[in-house]
């Protein structure tokens, strides 16, 4: 009896993640992509955080955001990725109700900080080029902390109403989410309550979030780009757009994504999926790439880091 009851509650709380529908012998091959997206985030962002801060020239601001930009990629896409490998070797594909809610706290928290931090990101951009000789002023070491934290914080806020909002709906018997990972858009196909008010203040959210970091970064890189026409050598026209490309390519790939997710119908939730593969992994994989070849002074760092570790070879060969 005891056996049956804790049955019904495990049935009652767990939840199967449905993934991509395609025929099992593509679940290897998935297995594998989604094994090397993750080892290239990994490498890829452990590494920019190391070089960040083992070099003393990239102790400014700029490279601080970078650094947490690279923790928020690194943590995001953990809380996604290594439950998603393993559901392609298990045949339940179930995770906990706690997992699920940790998923998606968790997930909203650095996704929104993100956003907000690349918008302090844009800010920083406006103030080196609209403004250098004022840059150390503005941009002091207390200015980037707070708006670091501010980034976070505002994570965290968003995340406790969303997820707050997602786990008070009523779920119908199939627990099945139609997705990778827990996510609040699937788990709302499950729900029986009504989602009319629920909608509204998810709407509402979204734009709250979306709206300030969008005008922030727009009339950051409207100033820049007025600003940089008035260069009149085409050397420094290019050093100043050289030091923003990477940031816009950032922004352009995240919040392309994210558009695109939103905006996709519910009846294809395969096109979602897509779209949330693209900011949660493909995304994190690429900001270390973008910002390392796009970037003179960390190509210099790294270069400076790799030949240091050379040396150590040649002088204690028994090391390699």
């Amino acid at each position: 009896m005891g056996d049956r009851e804790s049955s019904n509650h495990s049935d009652m709380t767990d939840f199967i993640l449905v993934g991509f529908r395609v025929r099992s012998e593509l679940h290897i091959l998935l297995f594998l992509l989604f094994l090397f997206v993750y080892t290239m985030i990994l490498l890829g962002n452990l590494g920019m955080m190391a070089i960040i801060m083992t070099d003393p020239r990239l102790n400014t601001p700029m490279y601080f955001f970078l650094g947490n930009l690279s923790f928020i990629d690194l943590f995001y896409s953990s809380v996604i990725a290594p439950k998603a490998m393993s559901n392609f070797w298990t045949e339940s594909k179930s995770i906990s109700f706690a997992g699920c809610v940790a998923q998606i706290f968790l997930f909203a928290l650095f996704i929104v900080a993100e956003g907000f931090l690349l918008a302090a990101m844009a800010y920083d951009r406006f103030i080196a080029i609209c403004n250098p000789l004022l840059y150390s002023v503005h941009m002091s070491t207390r200015l980037c902390a707070q708006l670091v934290a501010g980034s976070y914080f505002c994570g965290c806020i968003s995340s406790v109403l969303q997820t707050s909002m997602t786990f008070t709906l009523s779920f119908c018997a199939s627990r099945a989410v139609d997705h990778f990972y827990c996510d609040s858009r699937p788990l709302q196909r499950l729900s029986c309550s009504d989602l009319f008010m629920h909608k509204i203040v998810s709407f509402s959210l979204s734009g709250i979030i979306i709206l300030p970091t969008v005008i922030v970064i727009i009339v950051s890189y409207v100033y820049i780009v007025s600003t940089v026409l008035k260069i009149r050598s085409t050397e420094g026209r290019k050093k100043a757009f050289s030091t923003c490309s990477s940031h816009l390519g950032v922004v352009s790939v995240l919040y392309g994504a994210v558009f695109f997710m939103y905006l996709t119908p519910n009846r294809f939730p395969e096109l979602s999926k897509m779209a949330s593969l693209c900011y949660s992994l493909v995304t994190p994989m690429l900001n270390p790439l973008i910002y390392s070849l796009r970037n003179k002074d960390v190509k210099d760092a790294l270069s400076k880091l790799l030949e240091k570790k050379k040396s150590s070879h040649l002088f204690f060969p028994f090391f390699k």
